[in-house]
Parts: C-alpha cells; sequence; structure tokens
C-alpha cells in the first residue's frame, strides 16, 4: 500500500485538484509540499495535530515537508470558518508566536539539510511593494469568484473587511513565491482553505504556465460536527504550561463513543490492519480504545514519561489504583481569595474546569460538582484558605478533576 493509499484508508484526504498525479508522486517520494501556520497564539493546538501528523506520515515516504510560518499572513489574519474579525496582532507578538511555533514542530518533523525547512512568508509578504503587486497579481483574480468562496462566506454575513480580502491573495502569493524559489509542487491544507489552494494554484497557472497541485485534509470534528481541539477560548493546546499533559490525555480520553476509532486511525500511527481489528470492539471496549488513543497521542505530544504518568493519574482517580500526584494543579494566592474565601464557581473557572461562571452554575445545579468528593449544590458555596490550604479535589462531571491548593 503506498502512502495516498493510506491516506485514503485513514481518512484523511478531503479533496485535491488532480488525484492520479498527486497519488504517482507522493506515493513516489516526488512531492515538495507545504502547510502554512499562522501565528495567532503562542502554542499549537490538537486542531493543528493532524497537519503535523500528516507532515511526518508524507516525510516518511520521502516527500519533503515546508512548514511555512504565518508571520506575514497573520498580520491580516484568515477570515476562514470566522464570523468576526480576528484580533490583530503586533509584530513581536507574532514573532514570539512563530518561535514557539518551531520548537513544537521539530518534535513531529525532522529539520535539516535534503529534509523539511522551516520557513516564514514575513520574509517575503513583509517586503512587497502593494502597487507593484497589484500590476504583478492583481488581474489573476476575479473578485466575483473570490466572493463565492467558501473561507469567505460566514464573514459576508456581517460585513467582511477590505483588509480580510486579501488574504486569499496573500495565501496565494506564498504558494507562487514557494514554487518558484524552492520548487514546491503542492500544497496541503484544512479543508476549509480549498479556495484559498485553488487560488494559488490558479495563479501559478496564469503567471508561469505550470501546474502546481492542492489537497485538503479532512477536518477533525466530532459527532456532532464541532471541530475538535480547536475551540475558540477552549483550545486543547500542545504546550505543557498551557494545557497540562494530564488534560491532554484526559481530553482524548473521554471523546464519544462514536469518535473514538475516526481519531484513532485519522491521529495514530498504529497499523491499519490493527485498527481495523479494534474497529469490531463495542461496550466496555470502547473505554479500552479511549484509553490506547489517549496514551498514544500524549506520548507523540508530550513524550512516553509524561504519557505514563497522565495514565497512572486517571487510573488513580477512575480505578482507585496509581498516584493521582501527576494530576493538575491549580495554585492559589490569598490574592486570589476575596474575604479568605473563593466561591464555587469562580474556582470552577480558574481551574478551567468550567470555560464561564454560566457553565460553572449549570453544572453545579445540575449536581456535577463535588469538591473532596461531598456534591456541591449551592452556587454560593465557598471554599476557605484553610480547606484550601488542606489541598481540595475538585471534580466535573465523572472525568474532569483539578487539585486546588493555596501557596
Amino acid at each position: 500500500m503506498g502512502i495516498y493509499e493510506e491516506l485514503v484508508a485513514r481518512g484523511l484526504i478531503a479533496q485535491v485538484t488532480n488525484e492520479d498525479e498527486i497519488r504517482e508522486m507522493v506515493n513516489a517520494g516526488k512531492a515538495t509540499f507545504y502547510i502554512g501556520f499562522d501565528c495567532t497564539a503562542d502554542s499549537l493546538t490538537a486542531g493543528h495535530f493532524m497537519a503535523l501528523t500528516l507532515m511526518k506520515r508524507l516525510q516518511q515516504a520521502g516527500n519533503k515537508p515546508i512548514a511555512l510560518i504565518g508571520g506575514g499572513t497573520t498580520m491580516i489574519g484568515d477570515p476562514s470558518g470566522r464570523t468576526d474579525m480576528r484580533k490583530m496582532l503586533t509584530r513581536e507578538d507574532i514573532d514570539h508566536n512563530a518561535e514557539c511555533f518551531k520548537r513544537q514542530m521539530e518534535k513531529f518533523i525532522e529539520f535539516g539539510p535534503g529534509k523539511a525547512i522551516m520557513l516564514n512568508n514575513a520574509d517575503w509578504l513583509l517586503d512587497l511593494n502593494y502597487v507593484e503587486l497589484l500590476r504583478e497579481v492583481g488581474a489573476c483574480f476575479s473578485v466575483n469568484n473570490m466572493l463565492r468562496a467558501e473561507c469567505y462566506k460566514q464573514r459576508m454575513e456581517k460585513g467582511l473587511s477590505f483588509f480580510e480580502f486579501n488574504y486569499m491573495i496573500m495565501q496565494s502569493y506564498d504558494f507562487y513565491y514557494l514554487f518558484q524559489h524552492y520548487d514546491c509542487n503542492m500544497q496541503f491544507g484544512g479543508d476549509d482553505q480549498w479556495s484559498n489552494m485553488l487560488g494559488g494554484t490558479e495563479l501559478i497557472r496564469k503567471k508561469l504556465g505550470k501546474d502546481a497541485h492542492a489537497m485538503t485534509i479532512t477536518l477533525l470534528t466530532d459527532s456532532h460536527g464541532k471541530k475538535m481541539g480547536k475551540t475558540a477560548g477552549n483550545a486543547v493546546w500542545l504546550d505543557p504550561n498551557k494545557t497540562s499533559p494530564y488534560d491532554f490525555y484526559q481530553y482524548w480520553r473521554n471523546v464519544e463513543d462514536a469518535d473514538v476509532m475516526k481519531c484513532i486511525r485519522m491521529l495514530t500511527f498504529l497499523p491499519l490492519e490493527q485498527i481495523d481489528e479494534m474497529a469490531k470492539w463495542e461496550g466496555s471496549q470502547l473505554n479500552r480504545a479511549k484509553e490506547i488513543l489517549a496514551f498514544e497521542l500524549t506520548r507523540m505530544v508530550h513524550g512516553e514519561e509524561e504519557a505514563r504518568k497522565a495514565e497512572a493519574s486517571a487510573k488513580a482517580l477512575f480505578a482507585g489504583a496509581g498516584s493521582s500526584e501527576n494530576m493538575p494543579t491549580t495554585e492559589l494566592t490569598e490574592a486570589d481569595l476575596a474575604d479568605g474565601a473563593i466561591d464555587v464557581l469562580t474556582l470552577l473557572v480558574k481551574t478551567g474546569l468550567c470555560p464561564s461562571k454560566s457553565d460553572a452554575r449549570r453544572n453545579v445545579q445540575q449536581g456535577g460538582v463535588t469538591a473532596n468528593d461531598q456534591k456541591v449544590t449551592d452556587i454560593g458555596a465557598t471554599f476557605s484558605a484553610e480547606q484550601l490550604k488542606s489541598g481540595l479535589l475538585l471534580k466535573r462531571g465523572k472525568k474532569s478533576f483539578n487539585k486546588v491548593i493555596l501557596k
């Protein structure tokens, strides 16, 4: 089985520009491809995970990846899938985020001479003269076609700024530039990037008279159609300081039954034959599948040792075995307290167990919150400094925990 056929079998491929040519190219290890990562935060998320694993799979098959850091495009912001304009970041913020991305990518992709390369589109986009750019590529874009593009649809409902309207041209120019300077013949990206990617292939064809290729990856969504691991305001980060290895493990351990085999197939490197056998599992066996998924992904992101610690902590809480010392911990100071105490709703938000006080209130009212194994039913309940100094095990639902300590 070639790498292309494996990608199909894993359900990773959504759309391609020319399937026969792409299949032949990647199976022969002749693709030089790029995936872009805009630096909108100081860490990649679980939503980026599939792109990173795709790069790793293709590199192992002999193809050459280009990890393109979006130092330039981030200054505009991708409107795809957005109902509002992205926050505008400073150049300093973007540069800092780019450095953070690099460190995380090196865990997945092998960089070096003759291997993968990492580039930053700020190196060419920020030097462009606007009038010269319009003269060079402006005539290659149809405004009518751009307005029909999927990436702009949601923004059109509330008003698409001209600022964001330029994003497709910038992304297309990236492919055009990489094709000329780095022999990059393919672009990969999420399925919501299809219109932007076609813009690049068309620009190359019109300006250079040559063919370039594009392939989109199936978006990682749950059984309800929501993006996994990349939710605005509640993302699952690859940085252990933003999402602890335990929380990362628990996120995947808690996926719904309907999603676990899809995640294993798309995200892990387990052999397809093993996955096909696991697909026959039912009932309580699905819990074992979730443990395998959580361990494999945590190991890939945080290493074997942290994955085993997270697994042990989960068993300590769910099966009464192992040690709970590695569970996520929130340390409070006296400044976090009001009159020597803190209310349960604030505490649930501070620990990250609930994204907002309204969500925390709902969980308490529905009987889903316990403190040291005692159910909390009063939304006005408070915890004193003395209670917190002794350590408080706060639990939301059956699967989310946090140890709270007052320093």
